[in-house]
């Protein structure tokens, strides 16, 4: 079973229909297909072709209902707040980002985080996908001194320990992994990552 976790296309059709074209049982599109929630109607088409196994979590350049409205139009899964059970896993997203200085549409703050978290904890194997990254990590590291990740997410990281952590947001940093004890942790950017769930 094979999951590809993308994030951060912001309206780069070429980079979609290659991870398109990727042959995976699931995908999960982890925010900011687009920028400032524009060109969404460009995406949806490409994303269609893989109708009924697309997975969809809001960015900060989304807000939640514009995802949620998306999906309905391109049958797609809206996936912000959600889980999947897939074989002996858990597999949860929350979409959003903690807040920036641009005000953009899918901001969280941290009790909100917090709060919308609360659901995911005690699941076992859990597989977490976010937009934001763990506050002042390496998946969150735009630069020297530079962090914009979520405080709540590294909490919550750090008590439950999911098997993976899957992120985006800080564009910087794709492609970097870590790990938070017993949690692999990778932010995936627009090259994506692919999960095999059978080597794991």
């Amino acid at each position: 079973m094979k999951l590809l976790v993308f994030s951060d296309i912001h309206s780069d059709l070429r980079a979609l229909e290659k991870l398109m074209a990727i042959e995976a049982d699931y995908y999960f599109a982890a925010g900011d297909l687009v920028s400032w929630a524009r060109g969404l109607d460009k995406a949806g088409p490409i994303l269609a072709k893989r109708a009924g196994r697309v997975w969809v979590l809001s960015g900060n350049h989304e807000s939640p209902a514009s995802i949620t409205a998306f999906c309905a139009q391109y049958g797609l899964e809206d996936f912000h707040g959600k889980t999947l059970r897939i074989g002996d896993w858990n597999v949860a997203g929350l979409g959003c980002s903690a807040p920036t200085p641009f005000n953009t549409p899918g901001e969280y703050g941290e009790s909100e985080f917090r709060e919308r978290l609360a659901p995911f904890a005690g699941l076992s194997p859990l597989i977490l996908i976010c937009h934001s990254p763990p506050h002042n990590s390496r998946l969150d590291c735009a630069g020297p001194g530079q962090h914009f990740g979520s405080h709540a997410i590294g909490e919550f990281i750090q008590a439950e320990q999911p098997a993976w952590f899957f992120c985006g947001h800080i564009h910087e940093a794709e492609g970097v992994k870590e790990t938070f004890g017993a949690t692999s942790g990778v932010n995936v950017g627009k090259r994506g990552y692919l999960l095999d769930l059978a080597t794991v």
